[in-house]
């Protein structure tokens, strides 16, 4: 848990600022244009997964589908392949969001490892080369989403997810999180002795994203929401991603006293992004009488937070229009 937040915190360095948030020159494809800016003037509108509410997840047409909408961030998750391509998937299997079970030349290919202290059974991507990872085809991950989509996005690589942002018509920021680096580095040899890591970083790099490199402290997830901790990645760091009920718990599906957890960011100029927020009632808690814009309200304007990463971009965007005093509409609908 501590490893995976730390690696959430450590890559919002792709924008800079917090309250009076400046612009920021991200890199481009065509470097003479001048694109729109990415916002300063409300929260963030964080694409997590791409609009994965509506098409399949970490997918080309859910990407473009939250750029259409709205996003500011479009928000990934990087896995390798057998053979150390990178790859746009939440899972070390990959039996929930493809079809590769459809695959009788790939039956015999499921297998159980270990993943932090548990035994996982599946399709484990790095069991599998990019050539063949391309014959798969992703579905949603949740039977009452909409399944027309189903079939019809490949997996792609980090590479193709940067230059969706890249090509975009506004300025759009990336927020890549590296997945289960020590399970990953474990199962594919990568050459010139480097790790995941340095290969993730390399592609930042190469396509113009900057940013310092940091050490893995190792730490728990207490003594890195610490107020000696966050007075140390400050120099480095411009926010946190913590889940949602880190920030305020929840029993019974009510809400909870929050914690200070907001205000101590705060106070060292850390912006605050929480995870996951999601229009069907059944993630929906109580307090928010199942609508999802009471929900954006509370968050925003109660517990003062500066980005939501959604599942429904274009409901968070259509709520901050509708209520953001300085509120624009960059490239969206």
């Amino acid at each position: 848990m501590a490893s995976l937040w730390i690696i959430l915190v450590n890559l919002v360095l792709f924008f800079v600022g917090c309250y009076a948030r400046r612009s920021y020159l991200f890199p481009s494809v065509d470097h003479k244009s001048l694109k729109q800016p990415l916002q300063t003037s409300r929260p963030y509108n964080l694409a997590h997964r791409g609009s994965n509410g509506e098409l399949p997840e970490e997918t080309t047409g859910a990407y473009l589908r939250a750029i259409e909408e709205g996003a500011d961030f479009i928000e990934t998750d990087i896995l390798s392949t057998k053979d150390g391509v990178l790859i746009c998937h939440h899972d070390l299997i990959l039996d929930e969001t493809s079809d590769i079970a459809e695959h009788r030349v790939f039956e015999r290919r499921k297998r159980t490892y270990q993943v932090q202290g548990v035994n996982i059974t599946g399709f484990f991507t790095v069991d599998f080369t990019w050539k063949e990872l391309q014959t798969l085809r992703s579905k949603q991950r949740f039977s009452f989403r909409d399944q027309q989509y189903d079939g019809k996005f490949p997996i792609i690589t980090f590479e193709d997810y940067i230059s969706i942002a890249l090509k975009a018509a506004r300025v759009v920021g990336i927020y890549p999180e590296i997945k289960n680096p020590v399970f990953i580095n474990k199962h594919v040899k990568w050459p010139n002795g480097k790790k995941f890591e340095d290969v993730f970083v390399d592609t930042l790099k190469k396509h113009g994203y900057k940013g310092g490199r940091t050490e893995d402290t190792n730490q728990t997830y207490w003594e890195i929401t610490s107020d000696k901790y966050f007075n140390y990645i400050k120099e480095y760091v411009v926010g946190i991603g913590p889940s949602k009920d880190a920030l305020v718990p929840v029993a019974n599906n009510y809400l909870e006293v929050p914690t200070d957890l907001v205000a101590r960011a705060h106070a060292h100029n850390l912006q605050v992004h929480p995870y996951t927020f999601r229009n069907e009632n059944q993630f929906l808690h109580f307090d928010f009488h199942q609508d999802p814009y009471i929900e954006y309200d509370f968050w925003i304007n109660k517990i003062g937070v500066d980005g939501l990463f959604t599942d429904f971009a274009g409901s968070l965007h259509n709520f901050l229009q509708w209520t953001s005093p300085l509120s624009s509409s960059p490239g969206a609908r």
